[in-house]
């Protein structure tokens, strides 16, 4: 079984596939990337080289994938950041031909649209159909507090609004929604919240916060690749959570003891399902 992965892609470090797919990998997962833009470097550096691709090039790799007879086999379908209105669109065309051949494959969105602190950073009109086309198709969706927010046109300033709003975005399709960087004025300033929430129940993981002078990129890529991998492995939503939680943890902490603004991947590896520590799941809803 396999999972076509279509996100932005760098030659230098781990954002878009650059860390979803090397996990999936690591988990036994077949992974099919489409690379939506590929850049020498995370644009958060300033300066990069490389090029945007076409949306077209989902579809017509999509097509050339399905002449090897193979799309049956895939299991599910994983999308990041979209850099235009038209990938948005191919993505959907692209779940779609999935579900024609294999019904059971299900759909992991992360929304990427913005952030707290930076606002909205994407074109002013992906926002709008991100909401209107992506979400709806999704199974799973793992919106950062912001993007929640976004989606919703709702508040979130605490867990039970959170859910709240996570209920609100089930209610558009999806059937889990993982709210990533959780932050609430009941929380500890070092300690950060993960929340994931269903039609029926809600838990969070709480891990310490650890300090990086620049914001890491790549992380909320490797946590959907993380929840989706193992959910595919057929842990329920609490388990897969906790053990999404405590992998990245060990992520960043091998990244914050390199010193490093990449996340280090590579040298985490196979620590990432054998973490240090295994952060406890709490039932809140």
């Amino acid at each position: 079984m396999s999972i076509l992965s279509i996100q932005s892609h760098v030659a230098f470090g781990h954002v878009g596939n650059a860390a979803a797919v090397l996990p999936l990998q690591l988990m036994g997962h077949e992974v099919w990337p489409i690379h939506t833009v590929q850049f020498s470097n995370h644009t958060g550096y300033g300066k990069w080289t490389g090029q945007v691709f076409d949306a077209a090039i989902i579809g017509e790799l999509l097509h050339g994938i399905g002449e090897r007879g193979v799309l049956p086999s895939c299991r599910a379908v994983l999308s990041g950041y979209m850099g235009s209105p038209a990938t948005i669109r191919e993505v959907a065309n692209a779940v779609a031909t999935v579900r024609a051949a294999n019904p059971a494959a299900i759909y992991c969105c992360d929304p990427v649209m913005g952030d707290v602190g930076r606002g909205v950073f994407v074109q002013p009109e992906i926002p709008k159909l991100m909401i209107e086309v992506a979400v709806p198709l999704a199974d799973i969706v793992t919106p950062n507090q912001f993007e929640l927010e976004l989606i919703t046109g709702c508040r979130v300033a605490s867990v039970a609004e959170a859910i709240a709003a996570a209920r609100a975005v089930i209610a558009m399709g999806p059937k889990v929604v993982i709210v990533t960087s959780l932050v609430t004025a009941d929380a500890k300033p070092d300690e950060i919240r993960v929340l994931a929430v269903t039609a029926e129940s809600a838990w969070t993981v709480t891990t310490p916060l650890l300090a990086f002078p620049i914001p890491l990129n790549g992380a909320g890529d490797a946590l959907a690749a993380l929840f989706l991998g193992h959910t595919l492995k057929g842990l329920g939503v609490p388990e897969a959570l906790a053990a999404t939680v405590s992998g990245l943890f060990q992520l960043f902490a091998e990244t914050h003891k390199a010193g490093t603004r990449e996340l280090q991947l590579v040298a985490t590896g196979m620590k990432l399902f054998a973490p240090e520590t295994i952060f406890s799941v709490d039932a809140v809803a």
